[in-house]
């Protein structure tokens, strides 16, 4: 599952930056103002508690409901039900631009939008998209036939709920028997359901308490599925359920007692093999266990105590593993199938300072690595005959990635494709000629040419002297003179680079005049994954000091005008959000907090909430460290909420989130509301019957996105 929040912005009238310097425009931009009715106001209630002899006061820590993860307090729903009435009074009085906004993203669509298909056991795959329906459906055909049969309708799965997910589908070897797992309510707690394709009868077995993947077992009278704990969204055991039987008397396969450490399982592109993987944020543990003898103990390649990071797969033989043992931005390495202790892996390509391997997929053939190159992505090819080479692709700033590839013997690889001026594409690689096959590019029906669109890759200076890499697109015509706005978007955090993807919806801001860009900032992976270690624990504040830093760059360059740069960011995104709208609120027009973590030292605090302990590996324990509790005190952008202005801001959270739990946007806007010295617009909308990921039907999250854009757009001064 990939992360998700593309960020967009607004403009001004051009008249306000006439001839005046930097400073004065800045003071030239009126900001958003409050509505006419009265903000809700959250009750005062001072919460103390004491760590390393200092104490914390939280005059909002009751809006957590002590039954969580059940909110039932009224006194917290009230709150949540005024903060969302007072988002629906914005919405009603900005309404034809918010329609304006959906339809043109509406009009971008595909209707009939499907996938390229694939071929799997006999069959031909492949999903696509009903007219007016929200989600896909998925069929296939064998290949000695032209007829196709549905085998998943999303749409009929997600009748009767405001929120749907589909986890993950497998179908058995003997292509009789369909595994699939939906999340109806965004808590990311999964429900396995198994169907007959034959007779199309479900099965009575319904596994509850699931992460969502499944597998079946070769003999196709098993499922192998991830277990969550009851009271904690934690994964408990990979476990076998023999189909017809009661879950309670499923076959442990490994179980992970370190609440610290995440559990699961993938199969080998061989398909010979399971994959048993537990870790956290600094190292892997795994083991193998043959898929024709699921009841054999499994093998260990490594143990956690050996400190490093581990992806394995196999094939001809062989088990290959990605990892940083003896190199920060890790090597490749191989080992035959019965000698794979540590010490007998044999390296295939060594760690280098300047590639830095992110992938890696086996196949009968050859081996596909992904990689990236001084912060440019690529891919290459290793025969088992013959020398590596990279693949050549169109734009050297570019998102490419491994597709879907699940044939072992197939003779081609697919690959995912795009940049920030080029839709997403679909392209079949051809090993042996060497050459690209384009089976895909997102078609867009109201029209669109890349041709009037540019993007740049520059550099950044941070304050400490690194080179910060931002991507940047805007339509032609723009000038840089910092007369038009700019969007600016980061997420830097658990080492996930934010690629120079393609985005339709942010078309309707570029032809609105804005420029609009990603700050690679130090946290994500994208210069290696130093730059990952470079943005967390003790160098957490390197990430908010990369942001203001490129945005100031940005400003010297002519990009934007300070005090006219909206900006966004999601989840730990949102922690980056709130920690630079405290270090620097004179730079931004508005501000997007999506899911925002920015209650970070009393949630790092909370031990008993079930992703504390593991992301202790990634901001600290403060419970542990008088140190650690200070620094996180220090930017925990909650804590630093100060009486001064701040510019225009847009929360957004889920009831049912189990990562940014609900009360972290809600504690902010409330503190926020009470501490801040201006009357500029602050809004929150609390999505109650959804997550992390709030609307997922297709529709459902281009009217989220247009509500969003339109925030901007009025931020802006703009109405149409």
């Amino acid at each position: 599952m990939s992360l998700f929040f593309k960020l967009n912005a607004g403009i001004i009238i051009l008249s306000l930056l006439s001839a005046c310097s930097s400073t004065k425009k800045s003071e030239s931009f009126s900001r958003l103002s409050q509505l006419d009715v009265a903000a809700p106001k959250a009750q005062v209630k001072p919460h103390q508690a004491q760590y390393h002899g200092l104490t914390i006061t939280d005059d909002y820590h009751w809006l957590r409901d002590q039954d969580y993860p059940e909110v039932n307090d009224k006194p917290v729903l009230d709150y949540l039900k005024a903060e969302n009435d007072y988002y629906g009074k914005f919405l009603a009085q900005h309404k034809p631009l918010i329609d304006t906004l959906f339809e043109e993203f509406k009009g971008r669509v595909d209707e009939t939008d499907t996938s390229v298909p694939w071929q799997k056991n006999g069959y031909e795959y492949r999903w696509y998209f009903q007219p007016g329906k929200e989600y896909r459906t998925w069929v296939r055909r064998k290949l000695d036939s032209d007829v196709e049969e549905v085998f998943l309708d999303e749409n009929q799965l997600a009748q009767g709920h405001e929120y749907f997910s589909l986890g993950d589908w497998d179908i058995s070897q003997d292509n009789t028997l369909l595994a699939y797992s939906v999340d109806t309510d965004g808590s990311e707690r999964s429900t396995i359901k198994i169907k007959n394709l034959t007779t199309n009868e479900y099965f009575a077995d319904e596994l509850t308490d699931a992460t969502g993947e499944v597998q079946f077992s070769q003999d196709n009278q098993s499922l192998i599925y991830v277990l969550l704990r009851q009271d904690k969204w934690l994964p408990l055991s990979v476990n076998v359920h023999k189909l017809g039987t009661q879950q309670s008397s499923d076959k442990v396969l490994v179980t992970e007692q370190d609440e610290s450490f995440f559990l699961g399982f993938e199969l080998t592109s061989s398909e010979q093999y399971l994959v048993l993987r537990s870790g956290d944020s600094e190292r892997t543990e795994v083991s193998v266990l043959p898929m024709a003898d699921l009841t054999q103990t499994p093998k260990m390649l490594n143990t956690r105590e050996q400190n490093f990071k581990l992806e394995v797969d196999h094939g001809n033989g062989y088990f290959y593993m990605l990892t940083n043992d003896n190199h920060v931005n890790f090597r490749i390495a191989k080992a035959p199938e019965q000698q794979i202790q540590h010490e007998q892996w044999q390296t295939v390509f060594a760690g280098s300072d300047s590639r830095y391997f992110t992938g890696l997929q086996v196949f009968k053939d050859f081996v596909a690595i992904g990689q990236s190159i001084q912060g440019l992505e690529s891919i290459s090819i290793l025969p088992n005959q013959g020398k590596s080479h990279e693949i050549e692709l169109p734009e050297k700033v570019a998102s490419v990635s491994l597709g879907n590839n699940p044939e072992f013997s197939q003779k081609q690889l697919r690959i995912n494709y795009e940049s920030m001026i080029t839709p997403d594409s679909t392209y079949d690689y051809d090993v042996t000629t060497k050459t690209l096959n384009l089976r895909k590019a997102k078609n867009i029906p109201s029209g669109y040419d890349k041709n009037l669109y540019v993007t740049e890759r520059i550099m950044a200076d941070a304050r400490d002297g690194v080179k910060v890499p931002v991507s940047i697109v805007y339509k032609k015509g723009f000038k840089k003179d910092g007369a038009q706005p700019l969007y600016l978007y980061a997420y830097g955090g658990y080492g996930i680079g934010m690629p120079p993807s393609f985005s339709t919806t942010r078309l309707s801001l570029l032809d609105r005049g804005f420029a609009y860009a990603i700050a690679h900032v130090r946290g994500g992976d994208e210069m290696g994954y130093q730059w990952y270690l470079d943005g967390k624990l003790d160098k957490r504040t390197n990430t908010f000091n990369d942001f203001v830093d490129v945005a100031q760059h940005l400003i010297d360059k002519g990009y934007a005008t300070k005090g006219n740069i909206s900006i966004k960011g999601g989840s730990a995104g949102g922690k980056l959000m709130g920690a630079v709208i405290n270090q620097a609120p004179e730079l931004w027009r508005s501000v997007t907090l999506a899911v925002p973590f920015v209650d970070v030292l009393n949630t790092m605090l909370d031990e008993t909430l079930p992703l504390t302990p593991p992301e202790w590996g990634q901001w600290g324990n403060p419970l542990a460290s008088k140190e650690v509790f200070e620094y996180m005190q220090s930017y925990s952008p909650y804590d630093n909420i100060q009486a001064k202005e701040y510019p225009p801001m847009l929360v957004t959270g889920g009831l049912n989130d189990p990562r940014v739990t609900y009360w972290e946007p809600a504690k902010w806007t409330a503190k926020m509301r009470a501490t801040k010295t201006d009357k500029n617009l602050l809004l929150m909308r609390m999505n109650m019957g959804a997550g992390h990921y709030s609307n997922t039907g297709r529709y459902g999250r281009l009217k989220d996105y247009a509500e969003e854009d339109a925030f901007v757009l009025v931020a802006h001064g703009i109405e149409q």
